[in-house]
C-alpha cells in the first residue's frame, strides 16, 4: 500500500470522455432522441431475491417514489419516524428524475409504525405500497435486479436503423459502462476525487464513499473502452477473470477451449474487469497488461485508491439484457428490459441514441 503522506500526481482527464459505443463500428453513430422528459417516461421497479418475513423489529415499506432522490425519502421517513437516517435501509439508489419502485426500512423495536404514516408519505410524493416486518434491516446492494421501461421521443423514434441496433444488444450483449450520474454534472465528483486522491484520503472527506466510487467506476470505463476498441471486450482471451451470467461465481480462465468461448457466444459468461484495490488483479496475461496500463495512464487513482485501502472488485465487461421488449406508439417508443443490480440502463441508452446526458 501507497504511503498516504506521499504526494500523488494530478492525472490529466478530458471531460466528457470519448468511451467508444460498440455499436458504431457496424451501424455507424445513432439518432439524437430524447428520454425521461417527465418522471412518467422512467420506470425502475426493484426486485428482491426474499420477500420479508412479516415480523421482526425492522418495519419495511415497499413504497413508488416520483421526482425524488432515494435518499430524501429516507429523510423524511425517518423525520416522520423520529428516529436517525442512520436506522433506515434500502438496497440501491434510484434515479430521482423518475418513478421508482423499491423497499426500504426502518428500525422501529417494540413500536408500531406512526400513525397516518402513508398519508404523511403521499403527500410528499411517496406512495406507500405494502407495510410488513422483517428481523433485519434492508442492507445495501442485496436485490437481484431492476426492470425498465423507459419512453423515447424524437428523431430515433423514425430511424430505420433502431431496431437492427436493439437486436443485435439483444444477441451480444451491452457494455457494462458506469453511467453519468456516478461522476456528477460535467464530472464534478470525478474532478474532486482526483485532487482529493492526490492530496491524500481521509474517511472524513467523503461521506459514503462517493468520490472514491467515482474514481474506480472511471477506471473501469477507461479499461472497458479500451477493451471495446481492441474488439476484445466479449471474448475470453488466456488469463481471464469471467463471470456466470446472473451470478456473483468468478473463476479465472487458463487458456478458453472451444465449449467456453461458446458459452461467451451464448452470453452464459462475460469477461471481467477489475475495480482498482489495494490488492492488485487475479487477471493474466492480455488481460492483466491491459489493466496494468490504468496505472500507467492514471497514476494519481490507483495510487491514491490503493493508498486509501479500498478493496479490489470486479466487475463483468458486458451486460445480458433479459425480458426485453421494444414498443412502437405515436411519435414515441417504448423500451423495457431487466438488468443486474449496479448496471446502468444508460448504457443500453446510449447505445441506441444521442442525447447530452448520454
Amino acid at each position: 500500500m501507497s504511503d498516504r503522506s506521499t504526494p500523488r500526481p494530478l492525472d490529466a482527464i478530458d471531460w466528457p470522455p470519448a468511451w467508444p459505443r460498440v455499436l458504431d463500428a457496424e451501424f455507424g453513430s445513432p439518432t439524437e432522441g430524447d428520454y425521461r422528459a417527465r418522471p412518467e417516461d422512467f420506470l425502475v421497479e426493484e426486485a428482491l431475491d426474499f420477500v420479508p418475513e412479516g415480523e421482526g423489529e425492522h418495519l419495511w415499506l415497499h413504497v413508488e417514489k416520483r421526482d425524488l432522490t432515494t435518499v430524501m425519502v429516507v429523510r423524511e421517513l425517518a423525520r416522520l419516524c423520529d428516529v436517525s437516517p442512520r436506522v433506515v435501509g434500502y438496497s440501491g439508489m434510484k434515479d430521482r428524475v423518475a418513478v421508482t419502485r423499491q423497499w426500504l426500512s426502518v428500525q422501529l423495536p417494540g413500536r408500531q409504525a406512526p400513525e397516518g404514516l402513508d398519508e404523511a408519505l403521499a403527500e410528499r410524493g411517496v406512495r406507500v405500497l405494502e407495510m410488513t416486518r422483517h428481523p433485519r434491516k434492508l442492507k445495501r446492494g442485496v436485490h437481484r435486479s431492476n426492470r425498465f421501461r423507459l419512453r423515447l421521443t424524437g428523431p430515433v423514434v423514425a430511424d430505420d436503423g433502431l431496431a437492427a441496433r436493439w437486436e443485435h444488444l439483444l444477441e451480444r450483449g451491452v457494455a457494462n459502462y458506469f453511467g453519468p450520474q456516478r461522476f456528477g454534472p460535467e464530472g464534478r465528483n470525478l474532478q474532486r476525487a482526483r485532487s482529493l486522491l492526490a492530496r491524500g484520503w481521509r474517511k472524513r472527506d467523503d461521506r459514503g464513499g462517493m468520490l472514491l466510487s467515482a474514481a474506480r467506476s472511471f477506471l473501469f470505463n477507461e479499461l472497458l473502452a479500451e477493451r471495446i476498441r481492441e474488439d476484445s471486450w466479449g471474448r475470453l482471451l488466456p488469463g481471464e477473470v469471467v463471470n456466470l451470467d446472473g451470478s456473483a461465481s468468478q473463476f479465472r480462465l487458463e487458456t478458453p477451449d472451444a465449449e467456453l468461448e461458446a458459452r461467451a457466444v451464448r452470453l452464459d459468461l462475460h469477461p471481467t474487469g477489475v475495480l482498482w484495490g489495494v490488492d492488485g488483479s487475479p487477471a493474466e496475461g492480455g488481460p492483466q497488461a491491459c489493466e496494468a496500463r490504468l496505472a500507467e495512464r492514471f497514476p494519481g487513482l490507483c495510487a491514491g485508491l490503493e493508498a486509501a485501502g479500498v478493496r479490489p472488485g470486479r466487475r463483468p465487461l458486458r451486460l445480458r439484457l433479459t425480458d426485453a421488449r421494444l414498443e412502437r406508439g405515436d411519435g414515441e417508443l417504448w423500451l423495457a428490459f431487466t438488468l443486474p443490480r449496479g448496471a446502468f440502463a444508460t448504457a443500453v441508452l446510449r447505445e441506441l441514441m444521442v442525447h447530452p446526458t448520454l
